[in-house]
């Protein structure tokens, strides 16, 4: 059962809201120009990991299928970062906890699965894009 989405509260505020991308954000290219210009090219964007049963798991941001390598690169706001602890939006509180919640269990699940399928997952967080990713040459090189 979907969460019903209410209307916007301004035209300004639908206008914000539909320009939000969930690919090729600024911290995701960062992260690709990183990875290139550290000599790890080769990656697939948006790359489809299914599970050993053939049902779909997920789409993560940058994949080296080969390493099985699965890195995403997470907005502080949509996916809850732990260490902003941004508030929640002063209109529709109760959609906006919930569909936080549900974005949050949503990358829990996703997570697990990769793992339990034998994938190494690097969460990158959108606050923490120049940091993290140096952690990501340690992976890469092991």
């Amino acid at each position: 059962m979907g969460l019903e989405v209410p209307s916007a509260s301004s035209p300004a505020v639908h206008n914000v809201m539909i320009a939000n991308k969930s690919t090729n954000t600024k911290p995701e290219l960062l992260v690709r120009r990183f990875l290139r210009n550290s000599g790890f090219p080769g990656y697939r964007l948006h790359w489809r990991i299914d599970g050993d049963d053939g049902r779909y798991i997920c789409r993560p941001d940058i994949t080296f299928p080969g390493r099985k390598l699965a890195i995403f690169v997470h907005g502080c706001f949509w996916h809850r970062c732990p260490t902003c602890n941004l508030s929640l939006p002063k209109s529709n509180v109760d959609y906006w906890s919930q569909k936080f919640q549900k974005n949050v269990d949503r990358d829990r699940r996703k997570e697990e699965s990769l793992v339990n399928l034998g994938w190494t997952v690097h969460t990158i967080w959108e606050c923490k894009v120049e940091s993290e990713t140096s952690s990501l040459i340690e992976i890469l090189v092991s």
